[in-house]
Parts: structure tokens; sequence; C-alpha cells
């Protein structure tokens, strides 16, 4: 006896699940943009060598990336509450852990996650660009921070594309551990919508074709971005 699929209702699936797509990109470009701040400042920290600090951000990036995302989000969901409320209490404050909205604990998970691999990715960057431009940056003027935000970083992101695209993607499809804390996204949408009548395969098609279509559009945007940043290194027009 052959598997059925009932196509009718990974369309009704898809349907549904495109109802909390939005959540899911939140989940996504959210931590992103935190991540990105993080691991431009620690892959900093890192290369200029600081004293104590660089010792603590390689703790920092060794941990989280040997450790799996859904690990940080139980250590974040269950030890900010605790750290949150004993300051609470400390400094009595109005607030508690309990008035803090779930996904703030999925963004700050998923910021330190992504924090700690985009510090390498950006590390790998900065070092890929031209010493030479730094020394001419300092012989008109620019200050250390100047030549970082001015020359280095623009360059260490536009040779990093392929690579924060591919962050982007990790984040979207790490996205689906939300619903292990009752964040219901796109994975969760579809446990729920198939639970009922026990559909499951045809709702995680449905899943499968969102995810996969975000990935394609994604790759698509960056390439694009990527020919643009060639031209210009070259010298044309963009």
């Amino acid at each position: 006896m052959g598997i059925k699929i009932d196509y009718s209702f990974i369309f009704s699936a898809l349907v549904q699940e495109l109802k909390v797509l939005p959540l899911t990109l939140t989940i996504t470009i959210v931590p992103l943009m935190f991540g990105l701040g993080i691991g431009i400042i620690i892959a900093i920290i890192r290369l200029r060598k600081i004293p104590v600090v660089d010792r603590i951000a390689a703790f920092y990036v060794s941990f989280v990336r040997g450790t799996p995302l859904l690990l940080h989000i139980m250590l974040i969901y269950f030890a900010l509450p605790m750290a949150f409320d004993a300051l609470a209490l400390k400094y009595k404050w109005s607030l508690h852990s309990k008035d803090i909205p779930i996904i703030v604990f999925i963004f700050v998970a998923f910021s330190i996650n992504a924090g700690a691999y985009m510090s390498e990715i950006i590390r790998s960057g900065i070092l890929s660009v031209n010493y030479g431009q730094v020394e001419a940056a300092y012989s008109v003027g620019m200050t250390a921070p100047q030549a970082m935000r001015r020359i280095v970083l623009p360059q260490a992101l536009a040779v990093n594309l392929p690579m924060l695209c591919s962050m982007f993607i990790a984040l979207l499809q790490g996205s689906s551990l939300a619903f292990s804390i009752s964040i219901v996204e796109v994975t969760g949408e579809a446990n729920i919508y198939a639970a009922a009548s026990f559909k499951f395969l045809e709702a995680f098609i449905a899943a499968a074709i969102i995810y996969w279509g975000m990935t394609i559009l994604v790759e698509r945007i960056t390439s694009i971005l990527e020919k643009r940043v060639q031209r210009y290194n070259r010298g044309g027009v963009t």
C-alpha cells in the first residue's frame, strides 16, 4: 500500500504557516542585527588582543561555537529569569521576569549564538583588508575608529557576504527551535495545524517549501549584492 499525500492539505497548511512567517523572519533578522554588533566588538577585541578581555572573548566564542543552539535557548530561558529576579529583588524593581515576553529570551539566545559565529566571519574579513589602506586613512587624519568604520568594516563585510548569507540561513532554520519554549513560528504552526488531522507529512512538506523558498530568495539577493560589490571594487558604477 503506497503513501497517499493530500495535496490540498499541503496548500491549506502552506497558507496557514505563511501567517507566522513574519514572526519567523523577526526571530531571524533581529538576532542577526544584534549578532552583527556583538561580532564586530568581539572581533576587534580579539584582533587588538586587549588584556583579560581578549581571553573572555575567546572563551565566549569557543563555548558558544562548541555547544548547540538549543542548549543556549534553554540556558537563557532558565538562567536569565533567575538572574533578573535576583536583581529586581536587590534593587527593588517593579518589573519581574514573568513580565518579560518569551520572545525576548529567544532574541537573547539567538543573538549570543550569532555573535560568536559572526565574530569569526568579521575577524577574517578584517584580516583580508590590505593594511596599506589603513595607513592611508591615518595619513589623511582619520582616527583608528574612523578608519575601522569607514574603510575596514565595509570591505570586511563585503568580502564575507556569502558567509553572512549562510549565517542568515542558519538562523532562519534555527528559528524552528523557538517552538521548544512555546514560540509558534513556521515549524510550530506546522505541528499545531497537523495535530487535528494527523497529517504531519503534508504540514512539514509545506514548512519545507517555505524555508526552501526563503533560502533561495536570500541567496539570490546575496548574489546580486556580490555582483554590485565586485563592480564597485573594479571601479565600475553600481
